[in-house]
């Protein structure tokens, strides 16, 4: 006869046991699941919150985003003035000035303004609105003139750009175009853009022609006054030679009296 188990047996003591450091074990996974998974949220979100380094702005980005220089832009691409602008940004520390008309601007100038001018001209039109270097608007103030352009030197008078300011108010003459920055587009450590109602014209593209060289002193009249003389000398030398004729003639009467004399005597 079989003995029944008694109830102090050890294994239901040693199952409790073995369940309970499952359990443990089963926990502990959780927890550090969950740990890791919140690690991640975390560094996810502030890799999220910090944006990577911007890098230079660029000029045609600006003014799409502003809006209304719609004209503008596409003079800085056809003339890629725009490529040499952002490598300049890239590559200068000096940073880089922009008056941009708007496209009102340019629809005010006289019909077929645009069209009139050489490739050469258009970039020069273009160059004229930037500075190669930065300036603020309290910067504006201090400016020495003529104010230099990218479009040339202002030494010989080609490109004068000349600033002055009233107040808060920056106005710009170029010897035909009186204006006034209306407002800031942009501006950072390295780029400043302002807006302008009119285009800024060149006198060397727009202004008066050069007067014509004065002509060089008539000779002819020398020639006709050179002959008008010369028939004075003529009678002059014609006379001189009369009187010499007229003096051998008298030489001559005479001997020949004095020979007729002679044979008359000896005869």
């Amino acid at each position: 006869m079989h003995k029944e188990r008694s109830h102090n047996s050890p294994y239901p003591i040693f199952l409790k046991r073995k369940e309970a450091t499952e359990t443990m074990q089963h926990f502990t996974c959780a927890i550090t699941l969950l740990f890791l998974v919140q690690f991640i949220v975390v560094t996810s979100a502030q890799l999220a919150e910090s944006p990577a380094p911007a890098g230079p702005p660029n000029i045609t980005a600006v003014l799409e985003k502003a809006g209304e220089f719609g004209t503008f832009i596409r003079l800085l691409k056809s003339t890629h003035v725009g490529d040499q602008i952002n490598n300049q940004l890239n590559n200068s520390v000096n940073g880089i000035t922009i008056f941009a008309p708007t496209d009102s601007a340019f629809s005010s100038l006289p019909s077929g303004t645009m069209n009139s001018l050489t490739d050469q001209q258009q970039v020069a039109l273009i160059q004229f609105h930037e500075l190669p270097y930065i300036v603020s608007i309290s910067q504006f103030q201090t400016i020495s003139n003529p104010v230099r352009t990218q479009a040339g030197d202002v030494n010989n008078g080609r490109y004068p750009l000349n600033v002055t300011t009233i107040g808060n108010s920056v106005n710009i003459t170029t010897g035909i175009v009186n204006t006034s920055i209306a407002s800031t587009v942009y501006s950072d450590s390295q780029l400043a853009v302002y807006k302008l109602d009119q285009v800024l014209l060149p006198l060397e593209i727009f202004g008066p022609p050069a007067p014509a060289a004065a002509p060089a002193p008539n000779k002819s009249k020398k020639k006709e006054s050179s002959i008008a003389e010369s028939p004075s000398g003529t009678s002059d030398s014609s006379g001189a030679t009369a009187a010499v004729n007229l003096k051998c003639t008298y030489e001559g009467g005479i001997v020949f009296a004095a020979a007729v004399i002679s044979l008359w005597w000896i005869y």
